[in-house]
């Protein structure tokens, strides 16, 4: 099998975090959470990298990370353009923003011909993570069916301590396939549960329900659906143009329903770690020291590769 391609989401400003936390350091040697992610990566035999940029923060980040990644691994740069939509439609004249993370990897498609795996930049996964995709992408053919994995995390792994945070929650069959994704934008922490705040009131989540952090992996194959129901999308939300976001679980979830795909939930006991808000970067510091020090990773972590 073709090794797979890791593509990289990091066209987002963190408006909660108040700056560009896709670069900002939180290794010894300067690291950012990208680098680790791009390591481990490697190391389960990944064979190329995408990122998804702005195109004005290209330049810096090429400066800062990109040409050191790229002395261990090919990389590529993709930018999401709002106008990069498919043929028949018009964009409508309120429009600021490109269409969601769905249409992200819709604007890899000429350069990406081989099995691929999304990740989120800002999110720290683990290496098992990676290990357990990469598995699954070289013992997947697709046949009748496209043959897509998720890595599922325990909600109670995936908090932050400062603040809500925004979970596709999962409903996951006896035999491990995803059936439905449903994203909640206000989950935390609130007197001993995790609660989810929507417009039915509070509602209380358990420990162990599985959720997704956009950790996907996908076979070639795939790639032509994001154009057929990037369409849809287009079609479907005529009126709501202005503001409607085509994301990768409405992507999925829409291939169950219409039977094109299976989805094989990856479950992993790992600790998500990220930057949400300002304040999490001193435990994503602590815990990189933390995994330095028991030898997972290398102190300077690109003269071990």
């Amino acid at each position: 099998m073709t090794k797979p391609t890791l593509i990289v989401m990091a066209a987002g400003i963190g408006s909660r975090y108040g700056g560009l936390k896709q670069i900002d350091p939180v290794g010894p040697s300067r690291e950012i959470i990208v680098d680790y992610s791009v390591y481990d990566a490697i190391r389960a035999g990944f064979g190329r990298v995408v990122f998804i940029l702005q195109e004005e923060m290209q330049t810096l980040f090429r400066e800062q990370t990109g040409n050191r990644i790229a002395a261990a691994v090919p990389v590529d740069y993709v930018s999401q353009r709002l106008e990069d939509i498919p043929e028949g439609f018009l964009l409508p004249a309120g429009r600021v923003k490109p269409w969601g993370t769905s249409h992200a990897i819709y604007c890899c498609r000429e350069i990406v011909n081989e099995p691929f795996v999304v990740i989120n930049a800002d999110d720290f996964y683990g290496a098992e993570a990676f290990v357990k995709v990469e598995n699954f992408l070289r013992n997947t053919s697709p046949d009748i069916k496209h043959h897509v994995c998720m890595v599922g995390y325990n909600i109670e792994n995936t908090l932050t301590e400062y603040g809500s945070v925004t979970r596709g929650v999962c409903v996951i069959s006896e035999d491990g396939y995803l059936e439905n994704i449903a994203e909640r934008k206000d989950i935390r922490r609130s007197n001993g549960e995790i609660v989810d705040t929507d417009i039915d009131g509070v509602k209380i989540i358990k420990p162990g329900t599985v959720v997704s952090m956009n950790f996907w992996g996908f076979s070639a194959s795939i790639m032509h659906e994001f154009e057929l129901y990037l369409g849809r999308f287009f079609a479907d939300n005529q009126d709501n143009l202005e503001s409607a976001e085509f994301y990768l679980p409405l992507f999925v979830n829409d291939l169950i329903k219409d039977g094109k795909a299976d989805v094989r939930t990856l479950k992993t006991e790992a600790k998500w770690y990220g930057v949400t808000y300002r304040q999490d970067k001193a435990a994503v510091q602590a815990a990189i020291r933390d995994m330095i020090k028991s030898g997972k990773y290398p102190e300077k972590l690109w003269h071990d590769v």
